[in-house]
Parts: C-alpha cells; sequence; structure tokens
C-alpha cells in the first residue's frame, strides 16, 4: 500500500537542543547561585524524566493546559535537584530555565532535516509532529523554519493522551481520514514511538543516529534521508 502520510516526533528526530542539557540546567543554575556538575545534571535530568507522569491532561480546559504543562515542568525540574537543597533562587531559575527552551534559538534542526521535509512535501505527502511536548514546541518549530510544512502539531499536553498510548496516534489519522497502513511514523524512542505506532497499526521506524550497529533494517534508519527510500519501495 502507498503510504500517504509521515508523522514524525521532534525532540530527537527532527531537532536536538542546541547545547547538552546538562550544560544547560548547570549554566544557567550558576546564574542563580547554585553550582552543580553538568554530568551530574544529566544523569539526574534522565533518571527523572524517565520516572515522570506523561506529558499530559485528561478532561483539563483549554485554558488551563499552559499552566499545567508549566507546573508539570517545574515539579521535573525540583526533582532534579533534589539532592542539592536548599536552592534559595530555584523559583527565579525555574522561569529562566522554562523561558531558555521555550526559545527556538536552544535548538537545532538535524542536518538533514529540512530537506528530507522539503523533499517529502515535494512528493505530495501529509507531514505532521506527534510528540509528548508542550505547547512550546509550536513556536520552536515555527523558529526553525519548518513550522509551516506540518499540516498539524499533535502534543500530547493539549490531546490528553501520550504516546506510546494508541490515542495519540488515531487522533493524527482522523484528522486526515486515513486507515493505519497509510502513515509511517518517524521517531527515536524504540517504547514510544516505534512500539507505540505499531500498536496503532502505523508503520513505524526507528531513528537511531548513535548505533553503532552495521545494517539498519526496515525498522531502524540512521538519517531522515532513509525515509525517501522507505517511501518509494511502498
Amino acid at each position: 500500500m502507498t503510504i500517504k502520510a509521515v508523522f514524525f516526533d521532534a525532540a530527537g528526530t527532527l531537532m536536538r537542543t542546541r547545547a547538552r542539557v546538562g550544560e544547560t540546567y548547570a549554566r544557567i543554575a550558576a546564574n542563580h547561585g547554585k553550582t552543580v556538575s553538568p554530568v551530574e545534571l544529566a544523569h539526574r535530568f534522565r533518571v527523572c524524566f524517565a520516572a515522570a507522569p506523561r506529558l499530559a491532561f485528561p478532561g483539563a480546559a483549554e485554558e488551563s493546559i499552559g499552566a499545567l504543562e508549566r507546573d508539570w515542568w517545574k515539579d521535573l525540574v525540583s526533582e532534579i535537584f533534589q539532592p542539592w537543597t536548599p536552592f534559595e533562587n530555584f523559583e527565579d531559575y525555574f522561569i529562566e530555565l522554562f523561558e531558555h527552551f521555550a526559545s527556538y534559538e536552544a535548538w537545532v534542526l538535524y542536518p538533514e532535516t529540512l530537506d528530507t521535509l522539503l523533499e517529502l512535501k515535494r512528493r505530495g505527502l501529509i507531514l505532521d509532529v506527534i510528540s509528548n511536548f508542550d505547547s512550546r514546541l509550536i513556536g520552536i518549530l515555527a523558529g526553525l523554519g519548518v513550522g509551516p510544512l506540518f499540516e498539524h502539531v499533535f502534543l500530547s499536553s493539549r490531546l490528553g493522551y501520550a504516546k506510546p498510548d494508541a490515542q495519540i496516534f488515531r487522533a493524527a489519522l482522523r484528522q486526515h481520514h486515513l486507515k493505519p497502513a497509510d502513515a509511517l511514523h518517524v521517531g527515536d524512542n524504540e517504547l514510544c514511538d516505534l512500539q507505540g505506532a505499531d500498536q496503532a497499526g502505523l508503520r513505524a521506524v526507528l531513528i537511531d543516529r548513535d548505533s553503532e550497529a552495521q545494517e539498519f533494517g526496515p525498522k531502524r534508519i540512521d538519517s531522515l534521508r532513509s525515509i525517501l527510500r522507505l517511501v518509494d519501495e511502498r
């Protein structure tokens, strides 16, 4: 069957932070009188982020989403810094940190992202983003120059369910009146992206830029450019 749409995860798939997360957390903390090793902060981020509840607020009113997103991140960052409490200037620190990552200048596209998206658009495919992110992503994608290439950006924080929940993938399919087999999903997380999309019936591939594997099969790629070949084959 012909692929009609390609859905993308965002962070780790289309883009990455310009600086390492631990380094940014440590640099901004130093601005507020707290000295912590970037390596330790990076470790705490990975552990706490993995243990955090999904970034989704089922049943929440539209007008409350922004505050809920901010509170979710504040709880996470507070947990990250728990070994280094008290942090007297934490409130001001969190404000600066949250605003930093809201800016597109804190992010950078992977080298092949723009050309790949443009070629997929040229071929007439529907492009969407499906991400366990918050509302800041809209401005980030716009600032990076790729926002207009996507017909829709589906955010877990606004839909009320997060990957790997099949509902977030089905929302994208419904938007375009597609069958699961009509769409290919691309992401960097094996559980959320590969298994989640598979379970929803979509075709799915995992982008794994850091793998040392010598061969990449139909479920694993090392560059977004490989999508062009996959689309041609199906």
